[in-house]
């Protein structure tokens, strides 16, 4: 059983499809209006039936108020670095601090090669996450002496000024489910964001999962707790028949979340389906339940 004692919170994994881009909007305000905490959206640059999620992600800002927002999870193959670090912190700043950074290594790399990135393999894309999580941070870091250098293997900034400052601590999410990219999450992650359904081994796999990122958090000198565990659900469905994990009544979907919680780590929980009544009945029943009962068995193991 495995709590690390994070506040919980709810959203939505939206598909950014292009062909109505309105319905795309008005699904992510009603994230915001309902009282969802995250909104989120796939980052496939080399998929021409959806919406530029970067671009997508700062119009959505501006038409919410409330709702944190990221990727699910940034190409960083074919975002660089540096200029990823400002519009991330662009976005932050004018959003009054909603925005976080889910990151990851590439996939698809004939898509990405397709639109101009370099073809790496699983490994290098590994090393070249860990060489672009430092580039981001440190021009986030406004208040280091002077300008930003890094002569890597993957890329080179050759003193970049730093900035813009971002209006809060930007979190970084990384998808991943390999071991080394497990690994430099418990290292230098502020969260681990996979979807369940990619998960090998389902909750097994997640448990799995979290005890390498622990080990890494404390190699590092971290706690395991500095690295929030969020998930998607990419299957889901809120019917009166039971068929499984979140496929059944609400009251069933409150225990579901409240045991992924309490014994698999997770606090934060991201659907996807692009369903405006499970976003409604996610924010109106469900989550404020599984709060309820989290805090309720938290204090009891606590006393």
């Amino acid at each position: 059983m495995t709590d690390y004692g994070h506040d919980l919170e709810f959203g939505t994994f939206l598909t950014p499809s292009a062909h109505d881009a309105a319905h795309v909007v008005e699904l992510a305000e009603l994230t915001d209006r309902v009282g969802l905490d995250l909104v989120t959206f796939q980052d496939h640059p080399y998929q021409a039936s959806f919406l530029d999620t970067s671009t997508l992600l700062a119009y959505v800002a501006a038409r919410t108020e409330r709702v944190h927002l990221s990727a699910n999870v940034a190409s960083l193959p074919l975002r660089p670095p540096a200029v990823l670090a400002r519009s991330a912190a662009t976005i932050d700043a004018l959003s009054g601090g909603r925005f976080e950074l889910g990151i990851g290594a590439g996939a698809f790399w004939d898509g990405i090669a397709a639109m101009g990135g370099r073809r790496l393999t699983p490994g290098q894309g590994v090393d070249a996450l860990r060489e672009g999580i430092g580039i981001i941070r440190d021009l986030w870091d406004v208040d280091a002496a002077g300008r930003v250098s890094h002569h890597g293997a993957y890329y080179d900034v050759a003193g970049a000024k730093r900035g813009p400052r971002p209006a809060h601590d930007i979190d970084v999410w990384v998808g991943a489910y390999k071991p080394r990219m497990l690994a430099l999450t418990g290292e230098l992650g502020d969260g681990w964001l996979p979807s369940l359904e990619y998960v090998e081994g389902g909750l097994t796999g997640v448990d799995e999962a979290n005890a390498r990122i622990d080990d890494a958090a404390l190699a590092a000198g971290r706690s395991p707790s500095d690295v929030r565990r969020l998930m998607n659900f990419m299957r889901v469905d809120l019917s009166p028949v039971s068929r499984g994990l979140l496929h059944g009544p609400a009251e069933q979907w409150v225990d579901d979340l409240t045991g992924l919680a309490l014994d698999h780590g997770l606090s934060a929980f991201m659907v996807a389906g692009d369903d405006p009544v499970v976003a409604e009945r996610l924010a109106a029943e469900i989550a404020p339940a599984v709060r309820e009962a989290v805090a309720r068995e938290r204090g009891a193991r606590a006393a």
